[in-house]
């Protein structure tokens, strides 16, 4: 019942027009007459009636209004945690994606860390190689060079002991040659001086030839001192 309904109904129990109050015990007032003592009960037990129905309308329309509250909120509270789960799926989703992304990071750190850890190891073993062959080649080529020149300095000592030896018996040829040549040098010499003294005249006293004998020398000596001089 309206507000518009409610006074109506009023107007028309105080006008006396009320089809309610209309009973036999109860006859209807008539419009400017005296108020009757029902009739003013009556007013009372519909403004009572009208005040309850009021309470109830408004009772319900509060129990309306609570409801419809109640049902936004839960429906909001219902919202909110879809959203919220919503929220943390997708939470979940990117924290899984971030996870597998920094596993797949930590994978290719680690295969790219093996990758240059091989290369340097290759790289490495491979300059151990070369320096293993360049110390190799270089001391083959040093023990050449040792076996030549050793070879040399043999070469070098054979050749001056060759030369030391031929020397020496060049030497002792030459020595073995003055030799016999003064020897056969002093001979002739001596024969020579020989022939001279015999085939020298003797005249003259006896003091002449002793003062000749005296200053000349023998012929031995003199052909010695002559193989010895040259």
């Amino acid at each position: 019942m309206t507000d518009n309904q409610i006074k109506a109904r009023v107007k028309a129990v105080l006008g006396g027009t009320s089809q309610d109050s209309a009973t036999s015990e109860n006859p209807l007032v008539v419009p400017g007459g005296p108020l009757h003592p029902d009739h003013a009960l009556q007013v009372l037990t519909l403004a009572q009636r009208t005040a309850e129905e009021h309470v109830a309308i408004a009772k319900r329309q509060s129990d309306k209004i609570r409801s419809d509250a109640q049902a936004a909120a839960d429906q909001s509270a219902r919202d909110a945690q879809v959203h919220a789960h919503n929220v943390r799926c997708e939470a979940d989703k990117v924290l899984a994606e971030a996870r597998a992304a920094s596993e797949q990071a930590a994978r290719d750190a680690r295969l790219r860390a093996d990758d240059a850890k091989r290369s340097a190891e290759q790289i490495l073993a491979e300059a151990r190689g070369a320096a293993d062959t360049v110390v190799s080649d270089a001391q083959g080529h040093a023990e050449q060079l040792k076996l030549q020149a050793q070879q040399r300095y043999e070469d070098s000592v054979g050749s001056l002991i060759a030369k030391r030896e031929a020397l020496q018996r060049q030497i002792e040829a030459l020595e073995h040659f003055d030799r016999e040549y003064r020897a056969r040098l002093t001979s002739f010499m001596q024969g020579q001086l020989r022939a001279l003294w015999v085939d020298r005249p003797r005249v003259g006293a006896g003091l002449e030839v002793l003062e000749i004998a005296a200053a000349e020398p023998e012929p031995e000596a003199a052909a010695e001192a002559l193989a010895h001089s040259s």
